[in-house]
């Protein structure tokens, strides 16, 4: 087995390494608002849960070049956004979101992706994810000039109601896409169950 020393290497290889390991990732597609009002979205793997009391997300965005990226710049200065879980109907126009735009030009719009008001808070989401959560901004970390480390507090689900029965959502029926290394994804396949022990 390898043993490697991460300070030995570059950060584009500890990133193949922790893109490689770490699988398969979930996919927030995120929405906010330049202070211009302008909706940037942009999708990302490093996303997960936080806290289920309250219910909280957290996003990890890599800065360009030590500057914020347009989506943590906007969360940060508005304090509002909304993620949207990637599924099997939507990945393809989500994946078209991550070129890099002009801070000015809204990635909705070479997408295609319809925009849908929020209840809560002023950013909104989109009309294609079956599950979108509408969120503030709890905290937020500067992780080595390089990364800004978001935790956001869910203020409102809305669920398709197809998937959603009893409280509970169906995994199937929303196909949820994850993120594993290079160009690659992958989609739900075998589920099994296992009884967590008392």
């Amino acid at each position: 087995m390898a043993s490697i020393d991460p300070e030995a290497l570059t950060e584009r290889e500890n990133y193949k390494l922790l893109t490689g390991s770490i699988i398969p990732r979930p996919i927030a597609f995120v929405t906010s608002q330049s202070e211009e009002g302008i909706i940037n979205a942009a999708p990302f793997s490093f996303f997960n849960i936080v806290s289920s009391n309250p219910p909280m997300v957290s996003l990890s965005i890599a800065r360009k070049q030590e500057k914020m990226k347009d989506t943590a710049r906007n969360i940060t200065a508005l304090k509002e956004f909304v993620v949207h879980i990637v599924d099997n109907e939507n990945v393809r126009k989500i994946n078209e979101t991550a070129a890099s735009l002009p801070p000015e030009q809204s990635e909705l719009d070479i997408a295609e992706l319809n925009s849908i008001p929020s209840e809560v808070i002023s950013v909104p989401g989109i009309k294609e994810a079956k599950i979108r959560m509408e969120c503030i901004l709890e905290q937020s970390l500067e992780l080595y000039g390089n990364t800004d480390l978001l935790i956001g507090k869910v203020v409102r689900f809305h669920i398709e109601d197809e998937i959603l029965e009893n409280g509970k959502i169906d995994a199937q029926g929303l196909g949820a896409v994850s993120r594993l290394a290079g160009h690659n994804y992958a989609r739900i396949g075998e589920i099994f169950e296992i009884v967590r022990p008392k």
